[in-house]
């Protein structure tokens, strides 16, 4: 098998593909930019998005490597999972196939922390056709589907049963990665063994934008690891069966998601805030920038005393630059800023995306400041430039705490 090493944002040099193995990739890795190469017919040049890691398709190993360092990333990720540890990866292998090479055996860590206490079993309503009643009579359908006559009997009742949502996620991320190309043969028994274990739960494909959210409880604590590298498992494979049964698979990371995890989940720690108060996405927050309330708008971060917005601002891994639209992240947060009425508001990037700078915006008096967070540095300088960030909003919070007596005052 041959192996390509790409590196995100980087265009590579001609790569020769068939049809088949071209559309296969680009499929699997939608952000990756697929071009033919000049004066070739069966060359490409491929320019990687902000996802890395492995894509395997036919004979091609396709290693997306992200400008950071593998150790940056693993940090990163294990921040952003609810501080999921991976175990430690040897550094014997290459950097290539280390990120695969935690987050494997990290998951059946977590998993067998998960099972260890037996398969969790929970209640679940179920509809079904019985010779006798159970639970409840479900009169409508009994009568449209039955028409009256007994049995069998069209009930609902509630079972307690180890087939509930928490299972089905462990055992789709299990399945998923026994699917993958590339996960190593020692780990492959260790995921037949938790699959088995898990038996008794259907097997359920979800979408890796559509995962199901969880209420923690002293009752279902001990899953909170297990499930976190479920969602990012969910979330990073993907597979390909294409023209004449051309297979491909993939694992990749998108960086900008891990990137504003992290700093949302670092933030929200240094900042001593809950996530009711400090929410991602502006979740359960009613942000609108219009009269009629119909443009809601979903900063990464923001700052909220119940229904007041005291702080907002924003994350970006990449400079986003449309074409003819050079400054789109500044006219975003100014919308932010303009919706929230508040004095500023605040830009993270990853370093190298953009020089800090303050921008004070003209016949408004409303101000947008830049901040870069720099990602090669080691771990806990990476944190000490997170307690910076969160000092510098705290100001911005109470400038906006100060402005409001103030603005009351006057009106008076």
């Amino acid at each position: 098998m041959e192996t390509h090493l790409l590196t995100e944002y980087v265009q590579s040099s001609p790569i020769l593909l068939t049809p088949e193995e071209r559309d296969a990739l680009a499929r699997l890795v939608p952000s990756l930019s697929v071009a033919p190469a000049t004066g070739t017919d069966d060359a490409y040049v491929l320019t990687p998005g902000a996802e890395v890691g492995v894509t395997v398709v036919g004979e091609h190993r396709f290693v997306i490597q992200p400008k950071v360092s593998i150790d940056r990333l693993l940090f990163l990720l294990s921040y952003a999972l609810d501080r999921a540890a991976f175990p430690p990866v040897s550094t014997d292998l290459p950097e290539a196939d280390r990120l695969l090479a935690a987050v494997v055996p990290g998951f059946l860590h977590q998993l067998g922390s998960a099972l260890s206490r037996g398969v969790l079993q929970g209640y679940v309503s179920v509809e079904d056709s019985l010779l006798t009643v159970r639970g409840r009579l479900r009169i409508e359908d009994q009568i449209r589907d039955r028409f009256g006559s007994f049995p069998p009997a069209e009930v609902r009742f509630d079972d307690y049963t180890e087939d509930i949502e928490l299972n089905r996620m462990l055992k789709a991320a299990v399945r998923r990665l026994l699917r993958l190309a590339g996960v190593p043969t020692r780990y492959r028994h260790g995921l037949r063994a938790f699959e088995e274990t898990l038996g008794n739960v259907a097997d359920v494909e979800y979408h890796r934008d559509v995962l199901p959210r969880f209420v923690w409880t002293r009752l279902n604590d001990h899953y909170r690891h297990a499930i976190a590298l479920s969602r990012l498992i969910l979330r990073s494979c993907s597979f390909d069966i294409g023209v004449a049964g051309l297979r491909a698979s993939a694992f990749l990371v998108n960086m900008n998601e891990v990137f504003e995890d992290f700093v949302v989940k670092a933030l929200r720690q240094a900042l001593k805030l809950s996530d009711r108060d400090f929410p991602q996405g502006a979740t359960g927050k009613a942000l609108r920038l219009d009269e009629l309330n119909r443009i809601r708008l979903r900063p990464d971060i923001s700052w909220w005393s119940h229904r007041d917005c005291l702080f907002v601002g924003d994350v970006k891994y990449k400079r986003i630059t449309p074409a003819g639209f050079p400054n789109a992240d500044i006219y975003q947060m100014l919308a932010y800023v303009i919706a929230a009425d508040l004095p500023g508001g605040l830009l993270i990037y990853a370093a190298g995306e953009q020089l800090p700078a303050v921008h004070t915006i003209r016949h408004s008096g409303k101000t947008v400041e830049i901040i870069a967070l720099d990602l090669a540095e080691p771990p806990e300088a990476i944190l000490e430039q997170i307690d910076g960030i969160a000092k510098r909003i705290r100001e911005l919070r109470d400038l906006t705490t100060v402005r409001a007596p103030a603005l009351a005052q006057a009106v008076m």
